[in-house]
């Protein structure tokens, strides 16, 4: 993890926009870049390539939750429950599946809150 990651992960987050500038401030990854950490995670169990997976995903988290908006409950539950879905979509993705993990992630993220469910 180079030292600018390092500083975003470790850097407090005061509001709700702080937390998405700082989720959309993560590199996206490249595709092999991905399967080498999912890799990493899937046969070695390597939890700081689960970390950066997460971290690189949050704004997908954002963007999902942005679409959800008028569904009754505040942004940041929102999010939350969608980071949880991120988190649970990181530990079961297989990367010799042969999909990107946002694809995979999507449903996991939806699923956390049952008014997403349902769209």
């Amino acid at each position: 993890m180079t030292d600018k990651m390092q500083s975003l992960a470790l850097a407090p987050v005061g509001n709700l926009d702080s937390y998405i500038r700082a989720a959309n401030a993560w590199p996206m990854l490249s595709a092999d870049e991905e399967r080498a950490l999912a890799e990493k995670l899937h046969y070695h169990g390597d939890l700081e390539a689960a970390k950066t997976l997460i971290l690189s995903h949050l704004r997908f988290v954002v963007h999902i939750a942005r679409n959800y908006a008028g569904y009754g409950l505040p942004q940041a539950d929102l999010i939350q429950e969608g980071n949880i879905g991120l988190m649970k979509a990181v530990r079961r993705f297989n990367p010799e599946v042969g999909v990107r993990l946002v694809s995979f992630a999507v449903h996991w993220i939806k699923a956390e809150h049952p008014r997403i469910r349902s769209a």
